[in-house]
């Protein structure tokens, strides 16, 4: 009788993280929507988080990111289709945020904390899959334009303010909801809008027939879309349907979609306007002015969806080296890793306290609201979004071989992460922005002083930072400054933030390591005085207590 061998016995592997509350396991994020004005919201957001850290709801993630959306031009008899096709686990994502409001609950039920609550949710959303933001932010940005559209905004905000998902393809009419994306940017352009080929023929009634191109087209799956395009007095901005009034399909023809390093479970697509029907949007020749409002928001996106896989790669680190064993001890037991943990820790909580007040910034609608908004916005989708690359990759490590073969979660987070900060403007265009902002909007620098003033006292180190960054600000900085007076901006902000609501050691080994000359450039170089074990603690996902709850 042969005896049977087991050639290995599985030990020393963590368990997946998922079945968790991507919520109330995050305590930055769940502190920050308290004190940001969200906390009627709480239990509501927990519910979602919940749902979102099941395992069933992670797999959605991985399994729209593997199936990519397909490009279908012709139907069988050749008829001109121009229809994205998606894998079903985007469809159940995509309803999931629909129906719990991500695209645009702030307009459509505006109260006090909306812009906090949304943007809470969005951020867990993009842990689980981040392709699903992108039509999501884009009808954000596009629902708070159409405000200000009488006509367009009374027969299209219904639909966008749906919680419905109805993917189907036909007119939006006959839709239960609607979304919207849009398309900017030009082969010969890039960000240079001015650049723009794209023509724009009246017609009569306020429409036009659209001729010309774009070289990135966003989530062409949409029902409608914002538009930049040459009028006869200039550049300016055109709500362009899927489908036209009379239920044909407009002229908008899909050349083909991106082959993206990441991102990759969402349409990017290069696109041809053949005499496409459109209505114009605010006055010929004030294009970038009108559409600007959207990317306000869509930039406030940018920040939130970094910040949320900067907590995800975290997490994974964190959660990897609390169960994995080396060298007698586990991996958060040994000091020099748990100073690289603590140092990820710190960097994801800093990213989330700024994108959470930077969002609170949005449902005050003071004129110093504004203005830090205006300045703020931009300064932090420089300096949150040039981070997530970093933070990732270092978290990536952390998990060692482990975190690099593609049955990890962490090859797709670490593909992502470049996106947002060139997504919107990359940073040098939204570096120079934050220039524009301090020399067109005078109550700006007031109100990052403002802002800095409530945590004076609280730490020499960041009060000494603050001073000096609002010294630089007021010298009227040179653009070739430009960058590190968005570093100086956003770590302010950071540091006291931090310094006012986090626990000491947070708020100590930030301000040790990221506002003095006495920190190294990589992860994990904290200074010795910095108690790594209570950031670390306080930043680790307690999977098994909730997992068991349910």
């Amino acid at each position: 009788m042969t005896q049977a061998f087991q050639t290995h016995e599985v030990v020393n592997q963590p368990p997946p993280l998922a079945d968790y509350d991507l919520f109330t396991t995050d305590l930055p994020l769940a502190e920050a929507v308290v004190r940001s004005g969200g906390g009627r919201a709480a239990e509501g957001l927990s519910e979602f988080g919940r749902t979102l850290g099941l395992a069933r709801t992670l797999d959605l993630g991985v399994q729209a990111n593997r199936s990519p959306p397909v490009l279908k031009t012709f139907d069988r008899f050749g008829h001109r289709r121009d229809e994205v096709e998606f894998h079903p686990a985007w469809h159940e994502l995509m309803a999931l945020a629909v129906a719990e409001g991500l695209h645009t609950s702030p307009w459509a039920a505006p109260r006090a904390g909306a812009h906090v609550v949304r943007a809470a949710g969005f951020y867990m959303l993009g842990q689980v899959e981040a392709g699903v933001q992108c039509p999501l932010a884009m009808t954000y940005g596009a629902a708070a334009v159409l405000r200000h559209a009488s006509e367009l905004g009374e027969e299209w905000l219904p639909r966008l303010f749906s919680r419905q998902y109805d993917p189907s393809f036909r007119p939006a009419g006959e839709k239960r909801g609607a979304l919207m994306g849009m398309g900017l940017t030009e082969k010969q352009g890039g960000s240079d809008l001015r650049a723009v080929t794209t023509r724009a023929e009246p017609v009569g009634d306020g429409a036009y027939r659209l001729i010309g191109h774009k070289w990135f087209f966003s989530a062409p799956m949409c029902d409608a879309f914002l538009v930049l395009a040459q009028a006869p007095r200039g550049l300016t901005c055109f709500f362009l349907p899927r489908w036209t009034p009379q239920g044909d399909l407009n002229a908008i023809r899909l050349q083909r979609l991106k082959d993206k390093l990441g991102n990759r479970a969402n349409a990017s697509s290069e696109v041809e306007f053949e005499n496409a029907l459109a209505w114009r949007l605010g006055d010929e020749g004030h294009g970038v002015a009108t559409i600007i409002e959207m990317a306000v928001y869509t930039r406030l996106d940018c920040v939130l969806g970094s910040a949320g896989l900067m907590r995800q790669a975290t997490a994974q680190a964190l959660h990897h080296a609390a169960h994995r064993r080396a060298f007698g001890r586990r991996l958060a037991e040994h000091p020099l890793m748990a100073n690289v943990l603590a140092d990820l820790a710190l960097e994801s909580e800093a990213a989330t306290a700024l994108a959470i007040r930077l969002a609170e910034a949005f449902d005050r609608d003071g004129p110093e609201d504004a203005a830090f908004a205006r300045l703020v916005t931009p300064a932090a989708k420089f300096w949150v979004c040039k981070r997530a690359p970093i933070l990732t990759a270092e978290a990536l490590e952390v998990l060692g071989g482990n975190g690099y073969v593609e049955e990890s979660p962490m090859p797709r987070l670490y593909r992502e992460a470049p996106v947002n900060s060139i997504w919107e403007g990359s940073g040098n265009v939204i570096a120079l922005d934050v220039l524009r902002a301090l020399a067109r909007e005078p109550a700006a620098i007031a109100a990052l002083e403002t802002e800095l003033a409530a945590a004076r006292g609280g730490d020499p180190r960041l009060d000494a930072h603050a001073h000096d960054t609002l010294q630089a600000l007021r010298a009227g900085p040179a653009e070739a400054a430009a960058r590190q007076i968005c570093e100086r901006i956003a770590l302010s902000l950071q540091g006291a933030l931090l310094v006012r609501f986090a626990p000491t050691a947070v708020a100590d080994g930030f301000c040790a390591s990221r506002l003095t000359g006495h920190s190294g450039r990589a992860f994990g170089t904290l200074p010795p005085a910095v108690d790594t074990g209570a950031i670390i603690e306080r930043a680790t996902p307690q999977v098994t207590a909730i997992a068991s709850a349910h």
